[in-house]
């Protein structure tokens, strides 16, 4: 039996996990970033466009026919200022906005803290707004952009430094683990999470050692999650939802309305869940939406946009020739895919409960505008990179 599995190890062109992703990877790489960048500009239009039919449908059947119609024309402006917000970007890239990241880093460091002032707006017991009059939005998804722009930055900066644990990890790391505690003080775990998965990830792409950065996730994330579900009532009961001790009602009405769409949804407006007033589902269980009006059908294609926004994300990511925006970009898509799973989690029961968006398909400014930005900036990096010869992945970098 050991001569035989000995065989089956030697034998030519068996596929492992680690060949699998080698073997794709390889195929991701393009010569010209431009044509990955293209695509995943299509595709986060058509993400958009499904929204916005999803938003409509919502409003439709939830407002009066004037508030229906201003909210209607509210949603169409947020995708137009979305996408004027990815061609500036685009414009612009993570090569424009770097000589700046020290200063945006204070600025989003002082917004978090800001939040616990009369200039923040509480709501659902949580601390996550800014409200400056006609514009409230939460400075937690920007420090997120923000943060893993200044990671890549000082990675980069770091050299041969970066497997350094006193010089490099550490220090590296007090900055990610400020902006990860302010995140999660305002009772945001799942958005303190996103923000320090990122944040790990883009260092160990960067040339950190992965030991050390395993041993601080599990510590610091563990260990958060662990005071958080032991001391945080809010942060508990969320947990004792996702583990069936406690009963709720909204899980219960999202999981409902996904599984009554059938193969192909009860058609647009005519959601029974949606019309009998379940609420979020127009934003923190949008997923659910779509599985009640546009059924199997409609969630396949909305699963179907995802996965290729992460196979052009990969594509772009992989052909970029600069170290830094190679690392940017990696960690700005990265973030936009990793929300958009936890989403689709947590409405399909996999994830404790979180409010969170859907990008480019639920309803909320601040998410669409920041995931705008984040992939326009992305997208700025293939521009720059598209007249040089040699593609170079942030992952074969030596350092």
């Amino acid at each position: 039996m050991g001569r035989a599995r000995i065989q089956t190890a030697a034998t030519p062109g068996q596929l492992t996990i680690t060949g699998f992703l080698d073997e794709m990877a390889r195929r991701a790489v393009i010569q010209n970033p431009m044509r990955p960048a293209v695509r995943l500009f299509l595709v986060v239009l058509a993400l958009m466009g499904v929204g916005l039919v999803v938003q409509a449908s919502a409003l439709a059947t939830t407002r009066s026919p004037e508030v229906f119609r201003a909210e209607l024309v509210a949603q169409v402006a947020f995708r137009l200022a979305g996408i004027a917000v990815l061609v500036c970007a685009f414009r612009l890239g993570p090569a424009g906005v770097r000589p700046w990241l020290a200063h945006l880093a204070v600025l989003c460091l002082t917004a978090l803290v800001l939040v616990y002032t009369p200039a923040g707006a509480q709501k659902n017991g949580a601390n996550r707004w800014l409200d400056l009059g006609p514009l409230t939005f939460q400075p937690s998804e920007l420090a997120r952009i923000v943060l893993l722009l200044w990671v890549a930055s000082r990675c980069v900066k770091l050299g041969p430094l970066v497997v350094d644990l006193r010089r490099g990890v550490a220090p590296m790391f007090a900055i990610v683990a400020c902006f990860f505690f302010l995140v999660l003080l305002e009772t945001d775990l799942g958005g303190a999470m996103l923000l320090l998965i990122c944040a790990l990830a883009v260092m160990w792409v960067g040339g950190a050692r992965l030991l050390p950065i395993a041993a601080v996730a599990a510590s610091i994330g563990g260990g958060a999650i662990v005071a958080a579900a032991a001391f945080v009532p809010y942060m508990r009961s969320r947990i004792a939802m996702f583990l069936g001790d406690v009963h709720n009602d909204q899980l219960a009405d999202t999981a409902l309305a996904m599984s009554q769409g059938g193969a192909l949804g009860s058609g647009l407006t005519f959601g029974p869940s949606r019309n009998a007033g379940v609420p979020y589902l127009e934003s923190d269980c949008v997923f659910g939406l779509v599985g009640e009006e546009l059924g199997l059908v409609g969630m396949w294609l909305v699963l179907g946009l995802l996965i290729a926004f992460l196979w052009f994300a990969l594509r772009l990511v992989l052909s970029v020739r600069d170290r830094y925006e190679a690392l940017a970009s990696f960690g700005l898509l990265v973030s936009v895919a990793l929300q958009a799973m936890l989403h689709v989690q947590v409405v399909a029961g996999l994830a404790p409960p979180k409010g969170m968006t859907l990008p480019f398909i639920s309803d909320g400014g601040t998410s669409l505008i920041v995931s705008s930005l984040a992939v326009g900036l992305a997208l700025g990096a293939a521009r720059r990179s598209q007249a040089t010869e040699t593609p170079c992945s942030p992952s074969n970098v030596t350092v």
